[in-house]
């Protein structure tokens, strides 16, 4: 088990005695996020059968947009297709039996634009025979794309059985479609918005909260402890998460190790230490609920003894202003169906001439923590992405603005990597990608005061 133990327990139980806190000053001016409460369980499988239902009736939309004339879908219990967390009840755990679903972009007659079955024996394979050959689709998508997950989930076993079931005289009307999938993964409901953005305040209000004086004892709370804390107190809300909370100390080892190559933050294998007066501390975090993720990295500041806001180093409020404003250039580049390499080269064009150095790696999220889309930048792959880099920006979803700028911090000497990572939605009333809650513009700060510190330390 990672960190103290001992300590940890005092962290938890200290802290999840209080029902509700307000953030703490430094994040973002006039912002105080507080914990917002999830309806019960009943109230949210409701929500969640009204947003699953508006988006099963954008689908005859979206064949007719590509040209497909049918959508087949077919899984067993435990080997889902990727899209079909995208379109079950909210009461169903998994698939069950053999679950097939069939959809029509322009039905013939009176027939319905879809079909679902939950069976486990011939008689599916028998009624989709008959609706096809009354149908006559002369395109059927299957998901079968051997690099994107959501467009690539019926299991080889299963297209076998498809086939069987069928017959042979339809497979040469299966065709490859990644947008279909990729397309209603995305595509975020309007009524998902205000649950969303109370998801990114809880999100907030628990980073705050895990950074501050409340939590943080300098010299005695190790990294491990926060994060561990920071799980604690998702579970304590009703909330889950989709990853493991990282907190990393930047002013340690800095986020560019071995030479430049970049080390990832939320590696559970990075080392752990107490945290001490005078870091620059970092997370990367997120919470789960209503079939949504979040995805958060905020920084925060470990005041010396006696310290206010005023002592805080230039060099650091720097370093924060730049990853700002590497923020506002990518979300300006972000023109909807650009694809990601191109969004990101001219990203970096235009950050690399404004004196900017640092990596840009954002995704898709919402409906998955990295959830369908195209791919602006990896770690590794600046220069372009395959595959994922290469498919076209979809509006109505969500996207998280993840990337690093490097600054010198002539106060310790040392060149800085500076982490961000917000959530945007996209505003068809004002035509552009918005934050959900808001950015980080000011640094959380650990305060001690002169008369509190430990004579041991």
């Amino acid at each position: 088990m990672r960190g103290p133990v001992l300590f940890l327990t005092y962290l938890v139980n200290s802290a999840t005695v209080l029902s509700s806190v307000c953030a703490y000053v430094g994040t973002s001016p006039g912002k105080t996020p507080q914990f917002q409460t999830l309806p019960s369980l009943r109230e949210q499988a409701e929500l969640l059968d009204g947003w699953t239902e508006e988006r099963k009736a954008l689908i005859p939309g979206l064949l007719r947009k590509y040209g497909i004339d049918a959508w087949l879908m077919s899984q067993r219990e435990y080997a889902e297709d990727t899209v079909f967390w995208a379109l079950k009840e909210a009461t169903q755990f998994s698939a069950r039996r053999r679950t097939t679903h069939l959809f029509l972009a322009d039905p013939v007659g009176d027939a319905p634009s879809s079909y679902s079955w939950i069976e486990n024996t011939e008689a599916v394979w028998k009624e989709l025979r008959d609706i096809l050959a009354a149908q006559q689709p002369s395109s059927i998508a299957l998901n079968t794309h051997p690099e994107i997950a959501f467009s690539g989930g019926l299991h080889a076993g299963e297209y076998d059985a498809v086939v069987k079931g069928i017959g042979e005289e339809w497979k040469d009307r299966f065709v490859l479609e990644p947008m279909l999938g990729v397309e209603v993964v995305a595509t975020m409901v309007e009524g998902r918005l205000p649950w969303y953005r109370k998801m990114m305040e809880t999100a907030w209000a628990i980073i705050e909260e895990g950074f501050s004086e409340k939590i943080i004892v300098p010299g005695k709370s190790t990294s491990w402890d926060v994060e561990w804390w920071m799980r604690e107190r998702i579970q304590s809300l009703n909330y889950t998460t989709w990853f493991q909370p990282s907190v990393y100390i930047l002013t340690e080892g800095g986020f560019l190790e071995d030479g430049g190559i970049y080390t990832a933050m939320d590696d559970p294998r990075a080392p752990d230490r107490p945290i001490q007066y005078g870091d620059l501390i970092h997370t990367d975090f997120g919470v789960s609920a209503l079939g949504l993720n979040t995805d958060t990295q905020h920084i925060g500041y470990v005041l010396n003894p006696g310290e206010t806001d005023t002592d805080v180093p230039e060099g650091f409020i720097e370093g924060l202003k730049k990853v700002n404003r590497l923020q506002d250039i990518v979300k300006s580049n972000m023109k909807v169906g650009v694809t990601g390499n191109e969004i990101l080269k001219a990203s970096l064009k235009q950050a690399h001439s404004e004196g900017i150095e640092g990596k840009i790696y954002c995704h898709a999220t919402g409906e998955w923590g990295h959830s369908a889309g195209t791919v602006i930048g990896m770690t590794n792959l600046q220069d372009k992405v395959p595959v994922l880099g290469e498919l076209p920006l979809l509006k109505n979803t969500y996207y998280s603005i993840e990337l690093f700028a490097d600054h010198f911090v002539p106060e310790i000497n040392k060149t800085i990597s500076f982490p961000q990572e917000e959530d945007v939605y996209w505003d068809n009333a004002t035509d552009s990608w918005e934050w959900v809650y808001g950015r980080q513009d000011e640094l959380l700060l650990i305060r001690t005061p002169a008369e509190d510190v430990p004579s041991e330390l």
